[in-house]
């Protein structure tokens, strides 16, 4: 499938959000916060994995739209996180990055299945 990349870096930021979050709140960092920031990152993820069985082209746009908006909702909490000296530098630019990339490939993609 051509979105495998995408999949696979998207299961792949979710695993790390996880990881991260259960340090977070290990750390105690506001639980508010780390459940909003896990919440969003696994749900990119998830609705990529879910447009593979969209019930049409505006089914599977509708999926990475919203995959698109969770992406920039987690970089949006872990700007707060850093902000807030709850993430460190290194942590939050290695997350800032996949955040990116993530972003331009579904761009890319609505983009390409909307020009179609």
């Amino acid at each position: 499938m051509a979105d495998s990349v995408l999949r696979n870096k998207s299961k792949e930021f979710a695993k790390n959000i996880v990881f991260l979050c259960r340090k977070m709140k290990q750390n105690g960092v506001e639980s508010a916060l780390t459940n909003q920031l896990l919440r969003c990152g696994t749900s990119v993820g998830a609705n990529i994995h879910e447009a593979q069985y969209a019930q049409g082209t505006k089914d599977f746009i509708s999926k990475f739209e919203i995959a698109l908006k969770e992406c920039n909702e987690s970089e949006y909490w872990l700007e707060l996180l850093y902000e807030t000296n709850s993430l460190g530098e290194e942590e939050f630019q290695k997350f800032q990055k996949v955040c990116i990339e993530l972003r331009r490939m579904l761009v890319s993609s609505v983009t390409t299945l909307k020009n179609k």
